[in-house]
C-alpha cells in the first residue's frame, strides 16, 4: 500500500521569527529615505531617456505616406504624390517616391495646402468655430492607477495629429505626464505655481487698495507673491518635441501648492482660490492661442484639481472595469458634489446679501471612461457600471493591447511608436484603441462648440432685433 503524500502547508505556516529578524537588517531612519530617493531618480532618468535622442532630448519620429493618409490626410495615396509633384514648394518628404517619409510639421504644411486647395466637402482642418475660446479639458479621478495621464497623453496626441493647437497642463507633483512629454522643469516656478500665486496676489493688491481708502494698514507682500506678480503664462509654458504640443509641467515641489493655497485663502477668505487657474488661462492668452487646453490632475480631490475642475469644460473621469474603481468613481462623483455646492452655497448667500447674481458650476458635458478593457474577463461588469453611470459614460471601452504596454516601457504615446517595430495588425489595433477614444472625445468637443455658436450667434440676432426696435 502506497501512502499517500501530505498536502503541503501555505507558506505563512511554521515561520521562524529568529530568521525572520536576521532578514530585517537595521531600522531604517529618514536619510535611508533619501538614499532611496536618491536610486529611483537616477533609475527613473536612466529609463525615461529609453524614447530619448543620444543628445537627451526626444523627438517625434516622421510619419509614412501610408499613416499620413490613412490616419491624418483624407486622401489617396497616388493623388498625395500627384499633388507633390505638381506643387515642389510642398516638403516633399525623405525616402523614395513609394516610400517618403515626413515631419508633423510638414504634414500640417500639406494638411492647410489640402484645406486651401482641396476638395470642399473633405474634412482638412478640424472643427473649431472662428471667435471661441478653446476647450478646457480636465482628466480627473481620485483614485491612483487609472489611467489619467495615459489617457490625457493619447487624447493631446490624437489632437495634434488631428491638426489642433494643443496645452498640456500637468498638475501632478508626480510628472508623470512631463516624462511622456520631454518637459524639463527645475523647480516649482516651471509649473502651474506662480500662476496661482500671482492670482492670489492680485486679489491682495485690490485689497490693499480697499484698506488704504479705509485707512487701514495694508497686508504684506511677501517675496514669493512679489515675484509671481512679474511673472505670466508665457513664462511657464514650454515647448515640446511635437510641434503642436505646449506643456506646463510639473516637479515634486509643485505639491507644496496644496499646503501654500489654503494658508493663503485664511489670509484673504474673499479670494476665490478655485478660480486661480482660470484667470492664469484667461489673462494668458491661452484660451486664444490654443484650441484645446488639456488639464491632467493628481489623483486626489485637493485644490489643485479643484482648480482643474473649476477651469474645466470637459470632464473625463476615467476609471478600470472593476468593483473597487466603480464604488471609488462613485465616490469622486460624491465628493465633488458636495465640494462644489458647498462653494455655491458659501458664495451664493454672500452675493445674495450684496445684490449680485448667483454663481453656478457648470460644465459641458462629464463622461465616465473604462479603460484597460478586458472583454474576455470583465464585459459583464463593464456592462453593470454602464447601467448605472448611464449617460455619464462613454461608449467605447477602451482596451489595453501589446502596442499601448510596449509604448509604455518606452515613456512615450502609442504615435510615437513606429509601426514597423510591430507587424501591421498589432499597430492597427493597438492604435484603434485610442483612436476611438478620441473619436468621441471629438465629438463631446465639436458638439460643444457647435452648441456655444448657435447660442453666440442667438445672442447675436437677439441684440440686432433689440437694437432695431430702439432705433425705431
Amino acid at each position: 500500500m502506497v501512502r499517500k503524500q501530505d498536502t503541503p502547508l501555505p507558506p505563512y505556516f511554521n515561520l521562524d521569527p529568529k530568521a525572520a529578524a536576521a532578514k530585517l537588517g537595521e531600522p531604517i531612519d529618514t536619510a535611508r529615505f533619501a538614499k532611496a530617493a536618491a536610486f529611483a531618480g537616477r533609475g527613473r532618468d536612466d529609463l525615461a531617456k529609453r524614447g530619448y535622442a543620444p543628445d537627451g532630448r526626444k523627438r517625434l519620429r516622421k510619419f509614412s505616406t501610408w499613416e499620413i493618409c490613412r490616419y491624418l490626410i483624407p486622401v489617396a495615396p497616388a493623388h498625395l504624390r500627384r499633388v507633390l509633384n505638381k506643387h515642389p514648394d510642398l516638403p516633399q518628404g525623405e525616402g523614395h517616391a513609394g516610400a517618403k517619409w515626413f515631419s508633423l510639421e510638414e504634414v500640417l504644411r500639406l494638411r492647410d495646402h489640402f484645406a486651401e486647395e482641396g476638395v470642399s466637402t473633405k474634412e482638412y482642418r478640424p472643427y473649431r468655430p472662428e471667435g471661441l475660446p478653446a476647450k478646457v479639458v480636465a482628466v480627473a479621478n481620485f483614485k491612483g492607477g487609472v489611467g489619467k495621464t495615459s489617457t490625457a497623453a493619447h487624447l493631446a496626441m490624437s489632437a495634434a495629429l488631428d491638426g489642433y493647437k494643443v496645452l498640456v497642463i500637468d498638475l501632478d507633483s508626480q510628472g508623470s505626464m512631463t516624462s511622456i512629454l520631454g518637459g524639463q522643469v527645475a523647480d516649482e516656478w516651471q509649473t502651474v505655481f506662480p500662476l496661482l500665486a500671482r492670482d492670489y496676489a492680485r486679489h491682495l493688491q485690490q485689497e490693499n487698495s480697499v484698506r488704504e481708502a479705509a485707512g487701514a494698514p495694508p497686508a504684506p507682500l511677501d517675496e514669493t507673491l512679489t515675484e509671481a506678480l512679474d511673472l505670466s503664462l508665457q513664462d511657464v509654458v514650454q515647448n515640446t518635441h511635437w510641434p503642436n504640443i505646449d506643456l506646463i509641467g510639473a516637479q515634486l515641489n509643485l505639491y507644496w501648492a496644496e499646503f501654500q493655497i489654503p494658508v493663503w485663502r485664511m489670509g484673504l477668505k474673499s479670494w476665490p482660490l478655485w478660480d486661480a487657474l482660470t484667470a492664469g488661462l484667461e489673462e494668458g492668452g491661452a484660451l486664444d492661442e490654443y484650441d484645446i487646453v488639456l488639464l491632467d490632475t493628481p489623483p486626489a480631490l485637493g485644490y489643485l484639481t479643484i482648480n482643474a475642475l473649476a477651469a474645466a469644460d470637459i470632464l473625463l473621469v476615467p476609471l478600470g472595469a472593476s468593483f473597487l474603481e466603480f464604488d471609488s468613481t462613485g465616490r469622486f462623483f460624491d465628493m465633488l458634489y458636495s465640494t462644489f455646492a458647498s462653494i455655491e452655497e458659501g458664495e451664493n448667500g454672500a452675493r445674495r446679501r450684496a445684490g449680485l447674481p448667483e454663481m453656478k458650476f457648470e460644465w459641458d458635458v462629464v463622461r465616465a471612461v473604462i479603460t484597460r478593457f478586458d472583454a474576455a474577463q470583465q464585459t459583464d461588469l463593464a456592462n453593470v457600471i454602464q447601467a448605472y453611470f448611464g449617460d455619464m459614460m462613454n461608449a467605447y471601452r477602451q482596451e489595453y493591447t501589446a502596442l499601448v504596454g510596449q509604448a509604455g516601457e518606452s515613456v512615450s504615446g502609442i504615435y510615437e511608436a513606429d509601426y514597423r517595430n510591430f507587424n501591421r495588425e498589432t499597430y492597427t489595433r493597438g492604435r484603434e484603441a485610442f483612436d476611438r477614444t478620441y473619436a468621441e472625445f471629438k465629438e463631446l468637443l465639436i458638439g460643444s462648440w457647435w452648441r456655444d455658436a448657435q447660442m453666440a450667434e442667438a445672442d447675436r440676432t437677439k441684440e440686432a432685433e433689440h437694437g432695431t426696435a430702439q432705433t425705431a
